[in-house]
């Protein structure tokens, strides 16, 4: 994340030319990581406050994808473009949990409080607090907690 948010910080640099060795500085040090960790985060995705990646290795975010607040992300996710040659990728919201091996593809929205299961393949929008599982993903309704049936009750 440190990387993630130096390659950020970079493009505040206004002279081009003071710009350019921070920016190899950037590259060479995201070529590091990515050999190290197995986690591909270019700093032109826009992930919110408080992301998270649990477990890592095998992780690929693409360039354009967003993230909002409190999302976790797992080993082997993949976030990015459907198909080579189409722009578009995936805006997921805020507290979205993604399970291991997920794939979330394509100019898709992905809504607040959804959680995504391990080896899923998401192609299509996901609505606010629901579940996505399934190869393709299937969108159900996220049950009920016994606090929001007590709540409803009263």
């Amino acid at each position: 994340m440190a990387v993630y948010r130096f390659g950020r910080w970079r493009y505040n640099i206004r002279p081009r030319w003071i710009r350019v060795p921070f920016s190899a500085i950037y590259k060479l040090l995201k070529l590091l990581c990515e050999i190290l960790t197995g986690i591909e985060l270019p700093c032109e995705a826009v992930v919110g406050r408080r992301f998270r990646i649990d477990h890592f290795g095998g992780i690929i975010i693409s360039g354009d994808a967003v993230f909002g607040d409190d999302c976790i992300v797992r080993n082997g996710v993949t976030v990015g473009l459907r198909y080579t040659g189409k722009s578009g990728s995936p805006i997921i919201g805020s507290r979205v949990d993604i399970g291991a091996g997920a794939k979330v593809l394509g100019s898709i929205r992905v809504g607040d409080d959804v959680s995504i299961g391990a080896n899923a393949v998401v192609l299509v929008d996901v609505p606010p607090n629901a579940i996505a599982v399934g190869v393709p993903a299937r969108v159900l309704p996220r049950k009920p907690t016994m606090s929001q049936t007590n709540a409803e009750v009263q």
